[in-house]
């Protein structure tokens, strides 16, 4: 199927985000998302970490993404219709972003509830979350003077307090990039729309109806974010799993209301 404008808008974009912070040093801390504790949080990250993919010489990320957004989303494009597909492409992005930040506040919040006995104030806190861990020790491992090492002394912290610390503020350092959350929407409205429609992966070359394929990808991504969470296990992949399965949640919310309301016959232009 040929690639609709919008989609080829969309292309064009998510392509000069990526060469552009290549070059432009700021560009990650200012348009990924961060967990909004966190200091480098904008409030216009929600938006803009769809645009943004991992740097150099991971190319693989934006390739599959693009690739997908390309081959699914010209199709819905087609029978939706620009503005349609445009809100429904938006809206699962921004509902990985919120699944995803909520998750991160229970893992964050979880930890915190475990050194409770500290007595930190909400400032305190602040601070130990956004602390650059890698700059507070010598060579010998020992911890520089400063203003973590008071509040740490101060409060008594133990190793094993420290460690939740740390890994809590890992937590909210980490940010998140990339169109996956919408791309899974765009995946769910196809499964809706073409339940029968046979797709392939290439570490599973045999074709399997988009009815299937589609929630087996999504139990795999909700296995390996549990896996991967503070909450229920360890053995993280570096890959937002939450936020795929949110953008697909908000693509399935969607397309079943739609449909329900008889609305998904009717394109917007």
């Amino acid at each position: 199927m040929r690639m609709t404008e919008t989609v080829k808008q969309l292309l064009i974009i998510n392509i000069i985000f990526f060469i552009g912070s290549q070059f432009v040093s700021v560009a990650y801390p200012l348009f990924s998302l961060y967990y909004p504790e966190n200091a480098n949080f904008r409030i216009w990250q929600p938006i803009t970490h769809m645009f943004m993919h991992a740097p150099m010489p991971n190319l693989m990320h934006i390739v599959f993404n693009m690739f997908a957004l390309v081959s699914f989303g010209s199709a819905l494009e087609h029978f939706w219709g620009a503005k349609k597909f445009l809100f429904f492409y938006i809206s699962c992005g921004l509902g990985a972003a919120l699944l995803h930040t909520g998750v991160n506040y229970l893992q964050i919040h979880s930890l915190l509830n475990e050194v409770s006995s500290l007595n930190l104030s909400n400032a305190q806190i602040h601070t130990l979350l956004n602390a650059d861990y890698r700059a507070i020790f010598d060579e010998n491992g020992k911890m520089l003077a400063g203003n973590i090492k008071t509040i740490l002394d101060n409060s008594h912290c133990t190793q094993e307090q420290f460690n939740k610390i740390s890994e809590a503020a890992m937590i909210s350092q980490t940010p998140v990039v990339g169109a996956s959350g919408a791309i899974y929407g765009l995946l769910t409205a196809f499964a809706f729309m073409f339940p029968m429609a046979e797709l392939a992966i290439i570490f599973i070359p045999i074709p399997i109806k988009a009815k299937y394929f589609v929630p087996g990808l999504l139990a795999v991504d909700l296995f390996l974010g549990f896996k991967g969470s503070s909450l229920f296990g360890s053995g993280g992949t570096g890959v937002a799993h939450f936020a795929h399965v949110g953008g697909a949640l908000c693509g399935f919310l969607m397309m079943w209301y739609w449909k329900k309301n008889q609305f998904n016959k009717n394109r917007w232009d």
